[in-house]
């Protein structure tokens, strides 16, 4: 199983960007993030293979991993670090195109879907969401802290996603959980390193300000 790049995943949506996304994109990576999830999914493919290899040199000026969501050609056209997933159906196609040492993520709505992705051989998931989302409402009804706990218990890494802030991140640690992802909180920050310490703060279990 690979390792995870960090305990802290951001995730891109330009929707919510307070400025074009590689701008915002920079400042999240200045301020301290080591592990980019490229989303974006509605982009035209071109548009987001442009946007894909401007991420990459970004993230790799700052020793910073890069996940693609969903397209697997793309991840590996970029040698991103890996690609997150949104079904079981593309599993063993991204283990056959990129390889058993890349990172492979699927996003998750349930304990069981937890548990397929596990058996599937996902390296980790995102469970999600687990809070109620300002971002993304009425994605679905909040998971809570609870399923977090008990898709931990799971052979799978699991990182939390949806609604989580730096006050949340520490039950989410403490339900068993890998890391966290932040999405909106990231990309509406315009200080975004801030706010990037205050999470590793929250996810250190002494709570003190958590290394990368």
């Amino acid at each position: 199983m690979n390792d995870l790049p960090d305990q802290l995943l951001a995730v891109t949506d330009r929707h919510l960007s307070i400025r074009p996304i590689l701008e915002q994109v920079a400042d999240i990576l200045s301020g301290g993030a080591r592990w980019i999830w490229l989303r974006d999914r509605d982009l035209p493919r071109e548009e987001r293979r442009h946007l894909a290899f401007q991420v990459r040199e970004l993230a790799a000026c700052h020793g910073a991993s890069l996940t693609i969501g969903s397209d697997v050609e793309l991840a590996r056209e970029t040698a991103a670090t890996g690609v997150h997933l949104a079904g079981l159906e593309t599993v063993a196609r991204a283990r056959l195109t990129l390889g058993v040492e890349r990172l492979l993520g699927m996003s998750c709505h349930s304990v069981a879907d937890v548990a397929a992705a596990a058996r599937a051989g996902a390296d980790y998931v995102t469970l999600s969401p687990i809070f109620a989302s300002l971002s993304k409402p009425g994605y679905g009804p909040a998971l809570g802290t609870e399923a977090l706990g008990a898709a931990a218990e799971l052979p799978i890494r699991v990182i939390a996603l949806g609604g989580v802030t730096p006050g949340t991140a520490r039950a989410c640690m403490s339900a068993g959980c890998a890391g966290v992802a932040a999405m909106g909180p990231l990309m509406a920050s315009a200080r975004p390193g801030v706010l990037i310490n205050e999470f590793r703060a929250a996810m250190a279990p002494d709570g003190q300000l958590g290394t990368r």
